[in-house]
C-alpha cells in the first residue's frame, strides 16, 4: 500500500505522537475496503502508540481516528491518499496530542464555540483545494468535543453524490444541510459558525497601531513584498482573505526558475513559512472594502475593521474570468466549473466543453481527456493562444475536438444540472448546440480591484492598477505588484519580482518622507513676529 520511502517519512512523523490513539476501520469484502484495511494495518505497525480495530460505521469503507478511550470525531469515508494523505497524517498527530501550529487564540475560540456541529465534506482525491477544508474541519473536531467531521470520497460514494447533486468539490454539509462550496480557510469556517467572532475581530484589528508597510494580498507578490519590507526592520503587516492567492488553484508548476516541478499548495505553504520567519503581522480572513488617504493610508475591510499604515503595497491578484452568459451563474457547481483538477473526476465517462484556447484551456482539455469521454474546446478567436507544444499534444488526442471562432452564448440545463451549451460560429453566424454534462471556463483573469473604484487610483479599462518602474501608483505612498497591475505577463516569478520592487519602492518613499518631515520647520521653531 505504502512504498518504502513514504513509510520512512510517515514513521518519522509518527514519532511525534504523545498519547495513544485508536483507528477504527469499517470494512467489508470489497477491494477498496481491503485496501483501506491494509493501510490501517501498515500505519498500526509503524507506532506502538497506535492500535486498530474493526468497527462497523454508517459508511463503508471508512476509517475513524480518536485518542484511545474516546469516541471518534474525525473520520475518512474512502481511502485518504493522493492530496488527502497529508490530512490523514495530521489527523493522526492531532489525535495523538501533537500540538497544532494554528494561532493559539483561534484554537481557544474553536474550543469555546457552543452548539452541536456535524460536518461532512465531499472531496475528490485529485482536488488540491479539498485538503485545506478537510484539515480545518478535522482540527475543529479534535479541539471541540461538540464537533465531528467526516471526509467523503465522492468517487466511492457515488449514490450520495448523485442524491445530493454534487458536481463540484469540496462540498461541505453541516447537520445534513449544505453549508459551503469550494475552498475555505479555518478562519472563514469558524467565522460562519461563531457569529460574534467577526465583530470581535474587527474591533481588535481597528485598535492595532499603524504599520510602516501594509501589504494587501497573500500571493507570490504579497509574500515577496512582505519579506523585503520586513528585512528592512520596519513594522510590516500582511492582510489577505487567504494565504497563497491564486497559486493555491495551480497544480503543476514547471517554470519556476531553479525548481523543475512543484505544486501550488506546496509553494503557497513555503511562501507563508518564509513570511512568518520575519515576524510579519499576518492577518487572514479579511476582504478589503475601500482605500483612503489622509495623514495615514487607511484600508477599510468588509468586516468593519480599519487598518492604518504609512505606506501600502496592493497585491490583490486576480481571479478566473466568468463567461457572463445566461445559465452560467444558475449552473455554477452544477456542471459549470473553473477547476478541472478538482471537479474533473465528477464527469468521468461524460462529454464536457472547455471554454478558452490559451494555456490554461488547452492544459485543462489535456487533463480532462484522460478522465472524460470527450472534450470540446471552444475558442473565441480564429487561432489558439496556447503554447505550440500544448496545441500539438491536444490535437494528437483522439477525444479532443477544437473549434475556433466560437462565441459561447448560453449554458443549457434541465433546472438541476448542465445538459448542453449553445455557441455561435463567428464566421457564418450559425448557432450551434452541444449536448454535454459539464462546462469548464478557462478564459483568463479579472483583477481584484473593484474596491479601489472610488479611491482615486489610476487604473486602465480592464481594472488593472497603473504602476511605474518602482511599483508606485498615482497615490503617494501606495504601491502595487502582481496580477492586479498593468504588468504585461501574469507569471509567478514576475509577481515575486514585482512584489520585491514595490516593497523597496515603499521603503524608499518612507525614507524620503521622513527626511522631508525633518526638514520642515515645526510650529515651535517658527520665528516670532517682532
Amino acid at each position: 500500500m505504502l512504498d518504502a520511502n513514504v513509510k520512512k517519512q510517515l514513521d518519522t512523523y509518527l514519532q511525534n505522537i504523545v498519547t495513544p490513539i485508536e483507528i477504527s476501520v469499517s470494512a467489508d469484502d470489497s477491494p477498496k475496503a481491503v485496501e483501506l484495511g491494509n493501510l490501517a494495518s501498515e500505519i498500526n505497525d509503524l507506532s506502538s502508540k497506535i492500535t486498530s480495530k474493526q468497527k462497523r460505521r454508517p459508511r463503508t469503507p471508512s476509517m475513524a481516528i480518536a485518542a484511545a478511550g474516546e469516541s471518534p470525531r474525525v473520520s475518512f469515508a474512502g481511502i485518504p491518499m493522493g492530496h488527502e494523505f497529508t490530512s490523514l497524517v495530521l489527523a493522526l498527530l492531532q489525535a495523538g496530542g501533537h500540538p497544532s501550529k494554528v494561532d493559539a487564540a483561534l484554537q481557544e475560540q474553536i474550543r469555546d464555540i457552543p452548539g452541536e456541529f456535524h460536518f461532512e465534506t465531499y472531496i475528490s482525491l485529485s482536488c488540491q483545494n479539498c485538503p485545506d477544508v478537510v484539515q480545518a474541519l478535522n482540527l475543529m473536531a479534535t479541539l471541540n468535543p461538540n464537533i465531528t467531521h467526516e471526509m467523503i470520497d465522492g468517487a466511492l460514494f457515488q449514490e450520495e453524490v448523485d442524491e445530493r447533486q454534487i458536481m463540484a468539490v469540496p462540498a461541505v454539509y453541516l447537520n445534513g444541510e449544505h453549508f459551503a462550496q469550494g475552498r475555505m480557510s479555518l478562519e472563514e469556517i469558524v467565522g460562519k459558525i461563531d457569529t460574534g467572532a467577526a465583530a470581535r475581530k474587527a474591533e481588535e484589528l481597528s485598535e492595532r497601531a499603524p504599520y510602516d508597510v501594509l501589504v494587501l494580498g497573500g500571493g507570490p507578490a504579497g509574500a515577496a513584498a512582505a519579506i523585503y519590507a520586513a528585512r528592512k526592520g520596519i513594522r510590516t503587516g500582511l492582510v489577505a482573505e487567504r494565504f497563497g492567492g491564486q497559486v493555491m488553484d495551480t497544480v503543476g508548476i514547471e517554470n519556476f526558475i531553479s525548481v523543475p516541478y512543484t505544486e501550488g499548495p506546496k509553494l503557497a505553504a513555503s511562501l507563508e513559512q518564509h513570511v512568518k520567519e520575519y515576524g510579519v503581522d499576518i492577518i487572514t480572513g479579511q476582504r478589503a472594502a475601500a482605500l483612503t488617504r489622509d495623514k495615514m493610508i487607511e484600508l477599510q475591510m468588509e468586516s468593519g475593521a480599519t487598518l492604518a499604515s504609512k505606506s501600502v503595497v496592493l497585491a490583490t491578484g486576480a481571479r478566473w474570468r466568468e463567461l457572463g452568459v445566461p445559465g452560467e451563474a444558475e449552473y455554477r457547481t452544477k456542471g459549470v466549473a473553473y477547476c478541472p483538477h478538482c471537479d474533473g473526476p465528477f464527469f468521468k465517462g461524460k462529454h464536457v466543453a472547455v471554454i478558452g484556447g490559451g494555456n490554461s484551456g488547452i492544459e485543462a482539455a489535456i487533463d480532462l481527456a484522460g478522465i472524460v469521454k470527450h472534450v470540446t474546446v471552444l475558442e473565441f478567436a480564429d487561432t489558439l493562444r496556447a503554447d505550440e507544444v500544448l496545441v500539438r499534444k491536444a490535437r494528437s488526442m483522439a477525444n479532443i475536438d477544437i473549434i475556433t471562432n466560437a462565441q459561447t452564448t448560453e449554458v443549457l440545463g434541465d433546472g438541476s444540472k448542465v445538459n448542453g451549451l449553445q455557441y455561435t460560429d463567428r464566421v457564418s453566424g450559425e448557432s450551434n448546440q452541444l449536448e454535454l454534462a459539464g462546462v469548464f471556463v478557462q478564459i483568463g483573469l479579472v483583477p481584484n480591484t473593484e474596491f479601489l473604484r472610488d479611491s482615486g487610483l489610476e487604473m486602465n479599462r480592464m481594472g488593472e492598477i497603473e504602476i511605474d518602474s518602482r511599483g508606485a501608483t498615482s497615490m503617494p505612498g501606495v504601491f502595487a505588484a502582481g496580477d492586479a497591475t498593468t504588468v504585461p505577463y501574469k507569471q509567478i516569478v514576475i509577481s515575486m519580482g514585482a512584489g520585491a520592487t514595490a516593497a523597496l519602492g515603499a521603503f524608499d518613499h518612507l525614507i524620503r518622507s521622513s527626511v522631508a518631515d525633518a526638514d520642515s520647520p515645526t510650529e515651535e521653531a517658527l520665528p516670532m513676529a517682532s
